[in-house]
């Protein structure tokens, strides 16, 4: 057993799903980046002042991450950090636009799907309880 398998075996990684967000990955990237390695109510206040609309969704999905935390392993919410932030591609709704002389242009509305996996920093006192 290698030392990073012993690593995931003593701490759990809490992980939220937010099907169908209705945004692009090229917008939600940005965000996605700005918030990884930072701790939780650090990422949801710079989230909270962001002027972009989908932020608002990337800060409920943090908020079930950090519910499902405390209620099912029983973490400490002060020592969780956002360990990573992803998203993939989902539908793309198509739909049409009439134009002039009777052509039509066509209006892509593509879904996301996004990913959140926090993380419970130990503190070094903690670390050496446990060993």
């Amino acid at each position: 057993m290698t030392k990073k398998n012993k690593k995931n075996q003593e701490t759990k990684d809490v992980r939220s799903v937010n099907k169908n967000v209705r945004s692009s990955t090229r917008k939600l990237k940005p965000i996605l980046r700005s918030i990884v390695g930072k701790k939780v109510d650090v990422a949801i206040r710079d989230l909270l002042f962001s002027d972009k609309r989908i932020s608002n969704d990337v800060k409920k999905t943090i908020s079930s991450a950090v519910s499902n935390a405390e209620n099912n392993f029983q973490y400490d919410i002060d020592n969780l950090f956002i360990k990573e932030a992803y998203c993939g591609k989902q539908i793309v709704m198509k739909r049409f636009r009439a134009r002039a002389k009777g052509r039509a242009s066509p209006v892509m509305k593509p879904y996301s799907n996004l990913t959140i996996i926090l993380s419970e920093k130990l503190k070094e006192k903690q670390k050496v309880a446990k060993k």
